[in-house]
C-alpha cells in the first residue's frame, strides 16, 4: 500500500524549476519565427513542416553551447530525416499498412541511434511523431520544399540555441559530451530496447488500421511514450501521464475548435487561420516548461499544438478530430505499457 501511495503522489508531483524558462523561451523563439514568416506568406497549412523542424531545440537544454550545438545537430538529422520519410510516403500515397511498417522499422532504428548517441529527451518519439503526422497530411507544395522548411526551420533552432555563446566565448577543445562507451553489455540493451519500440509502434498501429481510425499514427506516437522512461516506474508514469495530459489538452482544443462563447474564434471572425497559427506558437512555450519536469503537465499544452497544426494543415470535424485522437491516445499508451511490462530487459541493462 505504501509503494501504492508513493507512485500515485510521484505522478502529480511537480519538481522545482531548474532554468526550464530559459529552454522554453528559445523553444518557443525557434517554433514562433518561421511560423510567422509562413502566416505572413499566406502558406499556415506549411507551418507542419516547419515546427517539427523547430523542435530540435528541445534538445542539450542543459549543456554548455558548445555542447548543445553538436546535441541538436544530431537531433535534427532524426527530425529531418522524420519529415522527409513522412513526407514522401504522403507524396506517394502510401498509408495504413505501408505507414505501419516503415514507421515500425524506423522506430527501432531511431531508438538504436538515440541510445548510441543518448538523446536528452529520451528516445526517437518526436521523430515517430514527425513522420506519422506528415505522412498523413496531403502534401500541399512538392517534397523538397517540405524537406527545406524543415532543414531551414531546424537550422534556425540551433542558431537560436548557440546565439549565447557569443556572450561568453568559450570554447574547449576537444570537448565531447558525457557518453558511455557502447559496449557489449549496452549494445544488448539497445538491441531489446529497439525491439520494444517495433513491436509497440507496429501494435498499435495495427490497432489503428484494424479499427478504420483516420489517425493511426497518433496511437504508434503514443505507444512509444512509455519506453523513453529510464526505469520501469518512470515507464509506467509516463504512460499515465500521456493519457490524462492528453485527455486535458484535448478539453482545450475542444474549448477553441467548437463554436461557442469560450472560443477566441468567437471573437474574431473570418481569422481563424491566423488564431491558430498564434495558438500553437503561444502552447509551445509552456509545452516546454514542463517537458523535463512533468511529462503530464507537458502533454496539456503539446496536444492543442499538434492538433491546431494538424487542423491548419487538414481542417476536419473538430469533433472527430478530438475523439480520435483521445481513442488513439489511449489505445497506444496502453500498448507500451504492455510492452514495457511484458518485455524485460536482462538485469545488468540498466539505462541512465
Amino acid at each position: 500500500m505504501r509503494s501504492i501511495m508513493a507512485h500515485a503522489r510521484a505522478l502529480h508531483a511537480v519538481p522545482p524549476a531548474s532554468n526550464d524558462h530559459l529552454a522554453a523561451v528559445r523553444v518557443a523563439l525557434s517554433v514562433a519565427v518561421p511560423a510567422l514568416v509562413l502566416l505572413a506568406l499566406g502558406r499556415p497549412d506549411l507551418i507542419i513542416y516547419a515546427v517539427f523542424g523547430a523542435l530540435t531545440g528541445m534538445y542539450g537544454r542543459a549543456e554548455s553551447h558548445q555542447l548543445r550545438l553538436k546535441h541538436q545537430a544530431q537531433a535534427a538529422a532524426v527530425l529531418l530525416a522524420a519529415v522527409s520519410v513522412g513526407t514522401f510516403l504522403s507524396v506517394s500515397h502510401i498509408h495504413s499498412w505501408g505507414l505501419v511498417a516503415v514507421e515500425s522499422i524506423l522506430a527501432g532504428a531511431g531508438s538504436l541511434f538515440s541510445d548510441k548517441v543518448r538523446l536528452k529527451p529520451n528516445g526517437p518519439f518526436f521523430g515517430i511523431l514527425a513522420l506519422g503526422a506528415c505522412a498523413s497530411v496531403p502534401a500541399h507544395i512538392p517534397f523538397f520544399a517540405a524537406v527545406l522548411i524543415c532543414a531551414a526551420s531546424a537550422t534556425f533552432s540551433m542558431v537560436v540555441g548557440f546565439a549565447g555563446w557569443f556572450r561568453h566565448r568559450i570554447w574547449e577543445r576537444g570537448a565531447i559530451r558525457d557518453i558511455p562507451a557502447f559496449s557489449v553489455k549496452l549494445r544488448q540493451a539497445a538491441g531489446i530496447h529497439a525491439a520494444r519500440y517495433v513491436l509497440a509502434v507496429g501494435a498499435a498501429g495495427a490497432c489503428g488500421v484494424l479499427t478504420g481510425s483516420g489517425h493511426p499514427h497518433w496511437a504508434m506516437a503514443s505507444a512509444a511514450v512509455p519506453l523513453a522512461g529510464a526505469d520501469m516506474p518512470s515507464r509506467l508514469h509516463r504512460g499515465i501521464h500521456r493519457i490524462v495530459g492528453t485527455f486535458l489538452g484535448l478539453a482545450i482544443v475542444a474549448v477553441v475548435l467548437f463554436p461557442g462563447p469560450l472560443s477566441p474564434l468567437h471573437y474574431f471572425p473570418g481569422q481563424t487561420t491566423i488564431i491558430l497559427a498564434l495558438l500553437v506558437i503561444a502552447f509551445q512555450f509552456p509545452t516546454e516548461l514542463f517537458m523535463a519536469r512533468h511529462y503530464g503537465w507537458a502533454m496539456v499544452f503539446f496536444t492543442p499544438v499538434i492538433l491546431l497544426m494538424t487542423q491548419l494543415t487538414v481542417p476536419t470535424d473538430p469533433g472527430v478530430l478530438v475523439l480520435e485522437r483521445g481513442v488513439e491516445t489511449f489505445v497506444g499508451a496502453v500498448i507500451g505499457i504492455a510492452v514495457v511490462v511484458l518485455v524485460q530487459a536482462p538485469r545488468f541493462a540498466s539505462r541512465s
